[in-house]
């Protein structure tokens, strides 16, 4: 038996997770939304959907691609923060002390994606150890599956369940081994966008800033980039943000504001970027 906020196998009820719901667009750079796309295609009823993994530096806009991307199919967005403390059971289904001291089962996000035929991101993969991955890796390949242990069920995903996850480019993750790796393929790297496309993502995230604002932002994440620093846009987001409020509250002019939201921001190492 199924319903919207329940499942029920072999006796046992799972609640499970409602979807997330996030005010982002994508914008520019529509090769790698085609690639994602590309890979949940399903070409016949002997194919099966890939489990593409998004890599790229911190804030170059994985979360915000793989959300797009499913609600270009019409697919509810099911969201999962990976950390390095997370369990195998956290992953799957968790049990919880209800309010008449009886055992409930919660099915977590992507549990919830899988039954519901919803699609999951998650969120910083390579944050989480091979220990939480294995639990997923039947999911993940032609079994379609997910077993709980501590629910002691077994768990099918709908046909039109969709995987994804984001993974950072950077020193602070694990080495995945290649029995996981294998199972998300395609990797698809987000770079910096475009000039032109950060202008667009900045006018599309920060509408009230002003063209100053937004040039004095371009211009310092232009340098950046060339020095193959870690900003990103989304730090330039925050900078014209909080370049805003300064501007509005009577911090100074705009070259002060910038700088003094850069030095707030990112901190005394990222002002040889700025603007003298």
């Amino acid at each position: 038996m199924q319903d919207k906020n329940s499942i029920t196998l072999d006796d046992v009820t799972i609640r499970l997770a409602g979807p997330t719901d996030l005010p982002v667009k994508w914008v520019g750079q529509e090769e790698v939304m085609k690639q994602l796309l590309a890979a949940w295609m399903v070409l016949d009823e002997k194919d099966l959907p890939l489990n593409p993994r998004l890599v790229g530096k911190p804030g170059v806009g994985k979360t915000t691609l793989a959300y797009a991307a499913a609600k270009r199919l019409g697919r509810p967005v099911y969201l999962f923060q990976a950390t390095m403390d997370t369990r195998p059971e956290d992953l799957v289904i968790t049990p919880v002390i209800g309010p008449h001291n009886e055992i409930q089962y919660i099915g977590s996000s992507i549990v919830s994606a899988a039954v519901q035929g919803g699609v999951c991101i998650l969120d910083e993969g390579n944050r989480m150890s091979e220990k939480a991955w294995a639990s997923l890796a039947p999911l993940l390949d032609i079994r379609r599956y997910v077993e709980s242990l501590v629910a002691g069920v077994k768990i099918y995903a709908h046909p039109d369940f969709r995987f994804v996850t984001t993974m950072n480019d950077d020193a602070s993750t694990y080495d995945l081994p290649e029995y996981i790796h294998s199972r998300l393929q395609p990797q698809i790297y987000i770079d910096f966008p475009e000039e032109d496309e950060e202008r667009r993502i900045l006018k599309a995230n920060v509408p009230f800033a002003n063209e100053e604002i937004l040039r004095y932002v371009l211009r310092f994440l232009a340098r950046a980039h060339e020095a193959d620093e870690r900003y990103t846009v989304r730090d330039g987001i925050n900078i014209a943000r909080y370049a805003m409020k300064l501007l509005d509250s009577g911090g100074g002019e705009n070259d002060a504001v910038i700088h003094k939201a850069i030095r707030l921001i990112l901190g005394e190492e990222a002002i040889p970027y700025a603007e003298p």
